[in-house]
């Protein structure tokens, strides 16, 4: 999957997200964060946390491979969504 779709996805919820009191930012099912100097960007989605680093390179950590597969489902969804509304 392309890069964009995750930044996107991060962007929104920063944007759009519930700030909680550790800081994160939640959009339904999605949690976003990022290090202190924003370098690094953290998506988290039930036992998976996804890891942005500077120069488009990534990395994931999850215990369920299935967490991987709906993760990559709902960020497909949320990337047709969000073509649709900027239409």
């Amino acid at each position: 999957m392309k890069i964009h779709k995750y930044l996107t996805l991060f962007n929104q919820a920063i944007s759009l997200g519930q700030k909680q009191s550790d800081g994160k930012y939640k959009l339904n099912e999605v949690e976003a964060w990022h290090d202190h100097d924003g370098y690094t960007c953290y998506l988290g989605y039930k036992d998976l946390v996804m890891t942005i680093y500077f120069h488009n390179k990534y990395a994931y950590d999850y215990e369920d491979p299935n967490t991987l597969t709906s993760f990559e489902l709902l960020v497909e969804r949320f990337s047709f969504q969000s073509t649709l509304n900027a239409v």
